[in-house]
């Protein structure tokens, strides 16, 4: 096996671009606290140099399956990976499964292809009749299967086996587990990330998907580094066959990294599949964190994925009972679709409170994450518009095959999901390296499809009138850090955020914009809270310290959205009235949008059937989640 390593970690702490935003006049926002400039030297933070330039905002998936993917291959996808590279770059494509012609809405602006890396493009390659497998007892064995029964019978071999004699099943193991064949479709991969690449157009980033699930406990990585192909060909990628343990993968990026030069980031998904599993407070040994163990797991995995096809992984109503929009798109199970209790392990915002306790008891914070949505489709395709979603898998994409008497039954449903996420980057330049550092500075954020444009600093500088300014990222780069950085100690003088957001100009308005808190107290206990920090219309905060619900302004008789309701802008100067210079916290932004129709209502009327009359949600209200601040005292 090739092996690499890790030579200094880059840890930035960034900045946020923006374009100037005015005030809608519908805004409405909480009182603002004293807003005099506060005349202190502390201006703000831990952090690298303020940018010369303001930082562009770049819209990416980091999570799309082709056909070299063994559970796509076998679940009706055909799609190759040119077609998920031209899809995504804004070309017209064939959808296999119907072959009509499909388009994505906008183009994007990176991509991660991370196909699984256990049985990388076995599939695909006796499908296409690849001599280097064909010419092996085991391969020959497979294409007579292929020719047999079709795709379906390949995944069966390779995952389990179920088709195969248990001589087979070890002969496939003991041939295809091995660094030559892995590292002939690793090429594959990365020749195709080279064609697609285009640098200041589209980012092409190298990957795969690390795909460890120990009793079917969701602990998968999506894996990209910031080289190109002439480095990544040093290299095979880690599969779950070496070893299913977190700590062994972050061990092969350190080794790969020495070796090569090549810096890699691991991205934890799912973890509302992980059954508690993905950020329990034990190693894979049972052993409670060290200091070691959570830098370097922190260095390894600055940014997780908060939402997706398969659900979002930000918290729950049983963790979150006061928090009234925890109950976003939810799906507490394993990956077999056995539902399991609920644990703040699966959870991000859970992640995020641990964290603050571990560093107050080991002195580093082992999840210090930020946000990221991806969609993990595996129709090779990346669908996040909810008038038009494509579907997870090819083999429920006709509107019969996901409701009615005719409906597929299969684990991940598309009429249970929504078309999620897209991450929005903030980077200095549209390169692979570009991109990678606003990855490894936490300077991204998160969105449920629509590209809302969120944009958060925080410091002790700030005044109000700071949010409207038409230099605002200049501002918020010279007073204070971006998300996903890190404030100084305070002198006893409170955080002062200044918080713009945009609404998706192809989409609906927003609703309101909300600070989460969390913060661990000297017992080691930890709390959280949530403030809305400006909305929409002219609703007030009641006496019970909610914020009305916006209107819903859905037309539930015809069907159709208002896509005039709402604000088209939020911007806000806020400082935390509860805050204890004492205390670790972080905050991050979550900006609503109006309800908007649910894609199964589309599918549904296409069919004649009532929407109301299935146990689905005929609204969704879409959201983007900010990457957090942190305070350290």
């Amino acid at each position: 096996m090739r092996i690499g390593s890790r030579a200094e970690l880059r840890i930035l702490a960034g900045g946020v671009c923006a374009a100037a935003l005015a005030l809608s006049g519908c805004a409405q926002q909480a009182p603002a606290p004293d807003d005099r400039p506060l005349k202190v030297e502390l201006a703000g933070s831990t952090r690298v140099p303020a940018p010369t330039q303001d930082r562009m905002l770049l819209w990416g998936d980091t999570h799309l399956h082709t056909r070299n993917s063994v559970d796509a291959f076998g679940s009706g996808n055909a799609t190759d990976i040119d077609t998920a590279y031209r899809f995504a770059k804004g070309y017209p494509v064939v959808f296999p499964r119907t072959q009509q012609r499909v388009r994505i809405d906008r183009p994007l602006d990176f991509l991660v292809v991370s196909d699984h890396a256990v049985n990388l493009s076995i599939n695909s390659r006796i499908q296409d009749n690849d001599p280097r497998l064909l010419k092996l007892p085991i391969g020959k064995r497979l294409r007579q299967l292929y020719e047999a029964s079709g795709a379906r019978a390949l995944t069966t071999s390779a995952m389990g086996g179920s088709n195969l004699t248990p001589q087979e099943r070890k002969e496939y193991a003991d041939t295809f587990h091995t660094d030559e064949v892995l590292h002939d479709s690793w090429q594959g991969q990365i020749d195709a990330a080279e064609r697609y690449n285009e640098p200041g157009k589209f980012t092409a980033l190298i990957g795969w998907e690390w795909t460890s699930a120990p009793a079917l406990r969701n602990l998968h990585r999506v894996v990209f580094t910031n080289v190109g192909g002439d480095v990544a060909t040093k290299f095979s990628p880690f599969a779950n066959w070496m070893s299913e343990r977190p700590e062994d993968l972050w061990n092969f990026l350190e080794q790969t990294r020495d070796r090569t030069g090549a810096d890699f980031i691991a991205m934890p998904h799912n973890a509302n599949l992980s059954d508690g599993r993905m950020f329990e407070l034990t190693d894979s040994d049972g052993n409670p964190f060290t200091a070691d163990y959570a830098r370097k797991r922190q260095a390894w995995e600055p940014v997780t994925e908060v939402t997706q096809y398969k659900g979002t992984s930000e918290t729950h109503p049983e963790l979150s009972s006061t928090d009234e929009f925890a109950g976003y798109e939810l799906r507490n199970m394993l990956l077999t679709g056995v539902p399991t209790e609920v644990s703040a392990g699966s959870y991000v915002r859970g992640a995020l409170l641990r964290g603050l306790a571990e560093e107050q008891r080991i002195g580093v914070n082992p999840f210090r994450y930020g946000m990221g949505g991806a969609t993990d489709s595996h129709t090779g395709l990346v669908s996040v518009d909810e008038k038009n979603f494509l579907g997870k898998l090819a083999e429920d994409y006709l509107p019969k095959d996901r409701l009615g008497p005719d409906k597929v039954p299969i684990i991940f449903p598309a009429a249970e999901m929504s078309a999620a996420g897209l991450t929005g980057a903030w980077a200095d330049e549209n390169t692979r390296q570009g991109v990678f550092d606003a990855f490894r500075r936490r300077e991204v954020y998160a969105t449920s499809g629509p590209r809302m444009r969120v944009r958060l600093f925080a410091g002790y500088g700030f005044a109000a009138g700071d949010e409207k300014a038409a230099d605002f990222g200049t501002i918020g780069y010279r007073k204070g850090v971006p998300m996903g950085g890190q404030l100084a100690p305070s002198t006893g003088v409170a955080p002062r955020f200044v918080i713009r957001a945009e609404k998706d100009p192809m989409n609906a308005g927003l609703d309101r914009v909300q600070v989460i808190k969390g913060w661990v107290d000297s017992a080691g206990k930890t709390h959280e809270k949530v403030f809305d920090v400006v909305w929409s219309g002219d609703r007030r905060i009641g006496a019970n310290g909610k914020l009305p619900a916006v209107a819903d302004p859905v037309d539930k008789v015809h069907w159709r959205n208002d896509w005039n309701a709402g604000a088209s802008e939020l911007a806000t100067f806020w400082s935390d009235p509860e805050f204890d210079p004492k205390q670790r916290a972080f905050y991050y932004v979550r900006v609503l949008q109006v309800p908007t129709i649910r894609h199964h209502v589309y599918d549904a009327l296409a069919l004649n059937i009532d929407p109301a009359t299935l146990k689905l949600p005929t609204t969704i209200q879409e959201r983007a989640w900010s990457s957090p601040v942190w305070y350290t005292p």
